[in-house]
């Protein structure tokens, strides 16, 4: 690990010796946690992942104690830079997300602050119940943060938002008092209470009670006001105290449990997405929209249509549901118990519509798989809008105005002329319903002018929110960058009061401090992520990073909002789910790689033991790649990270034998019954473990003593193609170890009608072909490149001509179409890239296309499918369910998973063993247990196959093999 600072070794000293939990004080971590969704960067004192409550509590009494501040912590999405401070930061996310209480009968949950909402209502749907303050980030927001963000969601407009629906809060107190804040009754003598919580409901009470009028006057008449502590709510006559806490951002007190009301789920729900031709007409029409009682209207604009398009896992998304070139789209939701009024309202909808001059403008929902779609790309509407391939990208500084929705349209397009007189533009997204739409102009943070531009832009739209009697704050609070404009919205008195309730529950100033009261400046640029001078350092890089900017400027594509802290069924980020450690993820690679190449963590910094550490869990899955929306891929980062850490620090004997492979596997396939020898002869797996590090409780790939061949086909001449020619790529992996998926396939195919050729330069003495993919894996581009050049040079005669390149394992033929591009850019690649298809895309297009009239007999009555990580980072897995029902009567069902665990050598590893078999056992390996005997076992991928194995004694083939059964 990275040194401790001198003056924070003793705390993190005590910290250890009293925490159960991890204490983090390196620089690696603490730059980790220096920055959140938001503009905004500050290295905290130090970092505690408590374990318990307990640990919590003792962390905030030692923090107390040795004079630092203290920040609790979930998932670090917020926007407005709530979660960074100089501060003791306190991750409650990794094991304080505990559901403590469901009391269905009461429709309440009591639930420690780290749970994400996601799993909370996983949990609650069997009792036919939810949480439903659906903020996008459900996957990753947990509860405690939501609380103290007093988060809304898009359903807010029917089920009202986080101080609506939390009951009550036990917290901690920066003095150290354990307190429950719930409802108090107007005699407060009718209640048992300690005397500091006595104490503090009558200073809240007479601070409300002094300002009364004040509040009346200067408070928004929205639901949509998350801006300064919730005194509105505190009424002599009984009041909920937990409401004081909500919003709080961490200022007041930590949350150790939290108290959540809940909501029946709806049985039915329907949309109807509204097209309209300019952006105002949209604004304009959602005040009529909502007289229809809608549990949700939600806007997506032209610059978030025009972008998910351009990203190939929304781009289908899209089609289902925007017809032809709209400027905006409302998708408007009903929801209740009957679904032929749920209709109902829908056919109102179409009527309005009409009524408005808009119609057959309406695109109906009523499918719950359609419906899900459309959910998925409003979730993801930041990520989206971030996914600008510029300098220039949407800036969160005046996200969340609320307007009247009466004013909405006017606002709009009032800001937009802001926006113009600025030279920029801004994108729209979220939450017509309630007059509160994430707004983000388009600004480089890097650039001083465009600082400037943000302050003018910023005085300018909170200007006007005053004068519709909007709020500043309609959603993601305060933070850093709101907070400076208390005073101007809410006045000096209500200022005043606000930093009288900071006072009485933190009389030290110890929470989290400068959020909400005494804040710096939004425009402090000593606080921002780019920070005045910010610059990467020098680099030669070894892949081609012109597409982004150069190698930091994909780094800084990562905007923190963390899509991959997800921890369900789904490719990204499998180390992540198995560790759950911020930096065992792709978002906390990427702020590593970021603090890197920009000198903030030293000089050598990218080629350190740390950076090492760091990248360590990376198994290159590609998931990022594709479930990113900002487009992060770490997998090609880690290779560019690699190539610069072996230039410095070589290979070992280990990865030397794994990256050389291609090279001597022809000649160590005659010899392979000597290295077969390891998993047979007693004591070989130790010593293999003891001198190379390969785990002895893993079994090693079985080389065959019959590889594959080019002469097993007939030789046919390419230039005499007939239209039904295919190149089989002959990869390493199958060539020497599973031959027989090779000839599977090639049985297939010809039966098929295809004229097969194999490219073997191996028959006129050469050396066998290989995509370099082993090589990439250690870092060695220089060697992948030339393996790259010889596979091009011998594929080319053939690509020319149209004739495909198919090959079995996907690690190896998505190499081809991914890394080969960032080698070796240029119109030779690129026209590989273009023919190369997975066995599975090639029988699915030429199924398709009616090209094949083979008949299949039956082999079994279900086929259980896991897919290869780069299946799914490349949208191929509905190929393989296509090919596989090729096969009559076979049900054919796909494992919810993600990562096998073994990703290449990865798994083989003994320090990577137990990580390995943690992201198997997730989803994988408990599903193939689950399977009976009868059941037909699918990976195409070679690692994939021998984790089913080792893991769960049964046998899994590739898709070549089945369909060659059902041919035979």
């Amino acid at each position: 690990m990275a040194a401790v600072s001198s003056d924070n070794g003793s705390l993190a000293a005590r910290l250890e010796r009293a925490l159960e939990g991890e204490v983090l004080f390196d620089r690696f971590s603490r730059g980790r946690y220096s920055t959140d969704a938001s503009i905004y960067q500050v290295e905290p004192v130090g970092v505690v992942v408590p374990k318990t409550q307990d640990d919590l509590i003792a962390a905030m009494e030692i923090g107390r104690e040795a004079g630092v501040s203290l920040l609790p912590r979930g998932g670090g999405t917020s926007q407005c830079g709530q979660t960074v401070n100089h501060s003791l930061v306190m991750d409650c996310s990794r094991h304080l997300n505990r559901i403590i209480e469901i009391d269905a009968e009461n429709m309440r949950a009591v639930v420690e602050p780290g749970i994400a909402l996601d799993h909370l209502n996983a949990a609650l749907k069997p009792y036919g119940l939810f949480f439903p303050v659906d903020v996008s980030t459900a996957s990753r927001a947990t509860i405690g943060g939501m609380t103290a963000n007093n988060s809304c969601g898009g359903r807010s407009i029917h089920y009202g938002i986080m101080v609506d629906n939390v009951l009550s809060i036990d917290a901690v107190l920066p003095t150290g008092e354990q307190l429950h804040f719930g409802p108090v009754p107007g005699n407060l003598g009718a209640i048992e209470a300690e005397p500091r919580y006595r104490d503090l409901v009558r200073e809240m009470r007479a601070i409300a009670g002094r300002e009364a009028a004040e509040i009346a006057a200067k408070f928004p008449k929205l639901m949509r006001r998350v801006g300064g502590y919730n005194i509105n709510t505190v009424d002599p006559a009984g009041h909920n105290m937990a409401s004081m806490l909500v919003g709080s951002e961490g200022t007041l007190a930590a949350f150790r449990q939290i108290e959540l009301k809940l909501h029946r789920i709806p049985k039915h729900r329907v949309m109807g997405v509204c097209h309209f031709p300019t952006f105002y007409e949209a604004m304009d029409a959602t005040q009529h929209i909502v007289k229809l009682k809608p549990h949700a209207v939600e806007l997506i604009d032209r610059n978030m249509i025009e972008l998910a398009r351009d990203i190939p896992i929304f781009k289908p998304m899209i089609a289902e549901f925007v017809k032809g070139e709209p400027d905006s789209v409302l998708v408007v939701e009903f929801a209740g118990e009957d679904h032929a009024a749920c209709v109902a309202q829908l056919r109102e909808l179409e009527v309005l519509m009409g009524d408005l001059g808009y119609p057959d403008a309406v695109v109906d929902a009523t499918d719950v798989r359609l419906q899900a779609t459309i959910g998925e790309v409003r979730k993801q509407g930041l990520n989206i809008m971030m996914s600008m391939k510029q300098a220039g990208k949407p800036v969160s500084f005046i996200e969340d105005c609320a307007v009247p929705l009466e004013d909405l349209a006017e606002f709009t397009d009032r800001l937009t002329k802001v926006f113009e007189s600025h030279g920029t533009h801004g994108t729209w997204y979220a939450h017509a319903s309630v007059g509160c739409l994430h707004v983000r102009p388009v600004l480089n943070m890097k650039d001083e002018g465009d600082v400037k531009r943000m302050r003018s832009i910023a005085e300018a739209a909170f200007d006007m929110v005053r004068e519709y009697k909007g709020s500043h704050s309609g959603e993601h609070g305060d933070g850093i960058v709101r907070s400076e404009f208390h005073e101007k919205m809410f006045g000096q008195r209500l200022v005043k009061a606000f930093g009288d309730v900071k006072q009485a529950f933190d009389p030290a100033g110890t929470m989290n401090p400068g959020r909400i009261v005494n804040p710096p400046k939004m425009d402090d640029r000593a606080l921002f992520r780019f920070k005045p001078g910010y610059a990467p350092i020098k680099l030669e890089t070894a892949l081609d990073w012109s597409e982004w900017g150069g190698f930091s400027g994909a780094v800084e594509m990562c905007n923190n909002n963390g899509a991959c802290r997800k921890r369900d069924a789904g490719v990204m980020c499998p180390s992540f789910r198995a560790t759950q450690n911020e930096k065992d993820l792709t978002r906390g690679r990427a702020n590593t790689l970021r603090l890197a190449l920009s000198g903030q963590l030293g000089s050598e910094a990218l080629v350190s033991e740390e950076m090492k550490e760091t990248m360590e869990l990376c198994v290159s899955c590609k998931g990022c790649k594709r479930e990113c929306p900002t487009g992060v891929d770490m997998a090609r980062m880690k290779v560019e990270f690699l190539h610069h850490y072996r230039k410095k620090h070589g290979l070992g004997l280990k990865d030397r034998l794994i990256s050389y492979l291609p090279r001597y596997a022809e000649a160590a396939s005659r010899f392979g019954y000597l290295a077969n020898a390891r998993d047979v002869v007693p004591g070989l797996k130790g010593l293999s473990e003891w001198l190379l590090g390969f785990s002895a409780k893993r079994s090693l790939p079985v080389w065959s003593d019959v590889p594959f061949s080019g002469a097993e086909t007939e030789a046919v001449d390419p230039d005499e193609s007939d239209g039904r020619d295919v190149v089989l790529l002959n990869d390493t992996f199958s060539t020497y170890f599973e031959p027989e998926n090779l000839r599977a396939a090639l049985r297939v195919l010809q039966r098929l009608g295809y004229r097969v050729h194999v490219v073997d330069p191996r028959e006129e003495g050469g050396r066998h072909l290989c995509c370099g993919r082993t090589f990439l894996a250690s870092g060695l581009v220089d060697e992948a490149k030339a393996e790259a050049r010889r596979m091009i040079a011998a594929y080319l005669p053939y690509v020319r001509r149209g004739i495909p390149v198919v090959g079995l394992e996907p690690s190896c033929l998505f190499t081809l179409r991914d890394e080969f591009k960032a080698m070796l850019p240029g119109a030779e690649t690129d026209l590989v890239a273009e023919h190369a298809l997975l066995f599975e895309e090639f029988i699915a297009r030429e199924q398709k296309a009616s090209k094949i009239s083979a008949s299949f007999k039956p082999v079994a009555k279900k086929a259980l499918v896991h897919g290869h990580c780069h299946q799914k980072a490349f949208a191929a897995m509905g190929a393989v369910e296509t090919a596989l029902r090729l096969v009559p009567d076979m049900e054919v069902e796909v494992i919810n998973s993600s990562c096998c665990g073994m990703a290449g050598a990865f798994g083989y590893e003994k320090k990577n063993q137990e990580v390995s078999m943690a992201m198997a056992e997730r989803d994988l390996l408990p599903a193939v247990r689950a399977a009976d005997g009868d059941t037909l076992l699918v990976a195409d991928g070679t690692s994939c196959r021998h984790q089913i194995k080792d893991g769960a004694a049964r046998e899994a083939v590739h898709v070549a093999t089945i369909l060659d059964r059902a041919l035979a």
